[in-house]
């Protein structure tokens, strides 16, 4: 069934339209934090439609609210006055941390971005844009301008200057054998240096606090307030890519951007993925000032589509009623210390990373230190022989798996996914199959 489905897909699609498996999965239904395929197999889901489904699969506070906005009006466009939208927008400026903040909904974390860009541009009148090495923020053409990652940028070409700034990953690079306080130091002198490059203003800074596609990679707590000193001595802008790190998925806060909060909250803000719980919603956050700089009209179809703001409404209700945050932190803590447990003494495994439910397991080859995305294709097909979805990454050479499953896991369900894992690592670097 499988195999036809995939040759149709094969015929119609475009050949970089990346499938995870050799033998692609159809998956029909799903209920809390499993799913199933069209042959009937179960799966514990460790991936969320890469970190989309936040609270849980066929939610029903999600689903009654679906249906019943559904039975009322599926769409009338930002032409017209939008009360779930408002709800939302209102609900979303608030949680933000920006003053005076105002909301402007799209359908993805790309649009999202790409609404961003033009704010900062359009208030700054520059199109200069500093960006961090190993990022990615999204597919459209002035977002892949900006994504410092070669394996998901495609082209050079750009209607934006690009400078790229070290800080994005810890490990690795000519800064990772200093302190916290001393990569710190260095990066700041490193965006001092680029900026003393720059021709003429800078419209922003865009990144985000842990890169996802990346491979979950942060850098030390505080280094965005520092860059933040920098940027407002030269009326930089900051934009936080939220899009994977918001909702309170790293646990110890409800957005990324609040673990670097010494020098205030950021200008710009951008979200998607988890707040529908796979509905289609992105948006971006501003304050007045900066989002209402536009001096042409301008409208969303789709975006603040009366469907999807009921979802989102009624997922963030959960999120924030049921204290999923904490349960991130909590049940995220016990699963990166079960992960690193099982991981002690693995030659291809490099490190394991990350905060709340937002977990990688970087592979390397044994005896070099390279990375190893062969390893972590196989370790990818073998969890998922075990019952267990899980993501790759980890810049241009995807040597990192990347694990976020909703924000409602158990503890059991942890130590479940955690066991599936360990064999799928250890089968893998034997070269055994797992049964």
């Amino acid at each position: 069934m499988h195999a036809a489905l995939h040759t149709r897909h094969r015929a119609v699609l475009p050949d970089w339209l990346a499938v995870y498996y050799q033998r692609p999965i159809e998956i029909t239904h799903g209920e809390g934090r499993h799913v199933w395929d069209a042959e009937g197999n179960r799966y514990l889901d460790f991936f969320g439609g890469i970190l989309t489904t936040m609270t849980a699969h066929a939610l029903p506070e999600v689903t009654k609210a679906i249906s019943e906005q559904a039975g009322r009006i599926l769409h009338t466009s930002t032409l017209y006055l939008d009360r779930p939208m408002v709800d939302l927008a209102e609900r979303v400026a608030a949680l933000s941390g920006i003053p005076d903040a105002r909301v402007f909904f799209t359908t993805s974390g790309t649009e999202a971005n790409d609404t961003a860009l033009l704010l900062a541009t359009t208030y700054r009148r520059s199109n200069q844009i500093l960006a961090m090495r190993n990022s990615y923020h999204g597919r459209s053409f002035s977002a892949v301008g900006i994504t410092g990652n070669r394996g998901w940028s495609p082209t050079s070409l750009s209607p934006l200057q690009t400078l790229y700034v070290h800080g994005g990953v810890r490990t690795r690079g000519p800064f990772a054998g200093l302190s916290d306080g001393e990569y710190i130091k260095a990066c700041v002198a490193d965006l001092e240096d680029i900026l003393g490059q720059a021709h003429g203003n800078v419209a922003a800074l865009i990144a985000e606090p842990v890169q996802g596609v990346g491979g979950f990679t942060s850098p030390p707590d505080g280094l965005f307030a520092a860059f933040r000193e920098v940027l407002d001595r030269h009326g930089i802008l900051w934009i936080t890519d939220e899009v994977q790190t918001g909702w309170g998925r790293t646990g110890d806060h409800f957005w990324g951007w609040q673990a670097h909060d010494r020098s205030g909250p950021p200008d710009i803000l951008t979200f998607a993925k988890g707040i529908g719980n796979g509905m289609s919603i992105g948006g971006v956050v501003a304050s007045a000032s900066v989002m209402n700089c536009l001096d042409a009209n301008s409208i969303s179809t789709f975006g603040g589509s009366p469907i999807t703001m009921a979802a989102g409404l009624a997922n963030l209700t959960h999120l924030v009623e049921h204290d999923l945050q904490g349960n991130a932190r909590r049940v995220g803590g016990l699963l990166i210390e079960r992960l690193r447990a099982a991981c002690a003494g693995l030659d291809t495994v490099r490190e394991v990373r990350g905060r709340g439910l937002m977990i990688g397991i970087e592979l390397v080859e044994p005896g070099t230190g390279d990375p190893y995305p062969e390893g972590a294709s196989a370790v990818l097909e073998a969890a998922r022989e075990g019952g267990l979805l899980i993501g790759k990454g980890g810049g241009h050479n995807s040597s990192v798996l990347r694990i976020a499953p909703p924000l409602s896991l158990t503890v059991a369900e942890a130590e479940e996914g955690a066991e599936i894992l360990e064999a799928a690592l250890r089968a893998t670097r034997s070269g055994r199959s797992v049964s």
